[in-house]
């Protein structure tokens, strides 16, 4: 018996649904199959190390990176409503993921704010994007920040996070520099488990954060 028309056209149409589920599923696979390396640094290395180092009875215990946050204030926004679309695209840019754009919860004027303008950028990155990020972060970025001698350890806020401050964006190798019209810097924030700064302190050294040494202060 010949087909109709609109069998034909029903057999040939995915189903509602199919497109959207397989790239999920395909994402989950390559991120179990395929882990972020500082997160297997961390199973293996740093968590032995530091259950050793603060005699924790089970692994459960060990703090654990949680999230980074990344803020970028944008004050000339004020003036020039563009430089957020930029710093959006420099941010995605750097981070693999749109950030969201931070409005003024209050009007000021002397600083010529109104509620409701747009002022800042800010992202958080979890799980692998979080573990790339730092690790692209260690290896790549830090070693271009001009006249670089350590992390300074008196960061931490008295729980376990940590906050570093980045004067340009163009340590970054994702931003092309020919194409940046203002320098802007950033702060990013490292959240961790941690229930103590001793503890968050070296947690973030076990991935490689370079800390000035005590012995390099008094140089």
């Amino acid at each position: 018996m010949a087909k109709t028309k609109q069998e034909k056209k029903t057999e040939k149409e995915p189903k509602k649904g199919a497109a959207k589920t397989e790239p999920k599923v395909a994402e989950a696979f390559v991120e179990e199959k395929v882990p972020a390396r500082l997160y297997q640094h961390y199973k293996e290395k740093v968590i032995p190390e530091m259950r050793k180092k603060f005699n924790y009875k089970n692994v459960m215990q060990a703090p654990k990176l949680e999230k980074i946050s990344i803020n970028v204030g944008v004050g000339a926004a004020t003036q020039d409503a563009k430089l957020i679309d930029t710093t959006v695209k420099e941010i995605e840019a750097i981070t693999g993921q749109k950030p969201a754009v931070v409005k003024a919860k209050k009007s000021v004027s002397n600083f010529k704010l109104r509620e409701g303008v747009n002022i800042g950028v800010r992202v958080t990155l979890r799980n692998a994007r979080m573990y790339e990020f730092l690790d692209r972060f260690i290896s790549v970025s830090i070693p271009r920040i001009r006249d670089f001698r350590g992390l300074s350890d008196k960061s931490f806020d008295g729980r376990g996070n940590y906050t570093i401050g980045v004067k340009e964006q163009i340590i970054f190798p994702e931003i092309n520099v020919d194409n940046v019209n203002r320098i802007s810097g950033m702060d990013i924030t490292f959240v961790t488990s941690a229930k103590t700064d001793e503890e968050s302190f070296e947690l973030l050294k076990s991935f490689g954060l370079p800390f000035i040494t005590k012995q390099s202060k008094t140089n």
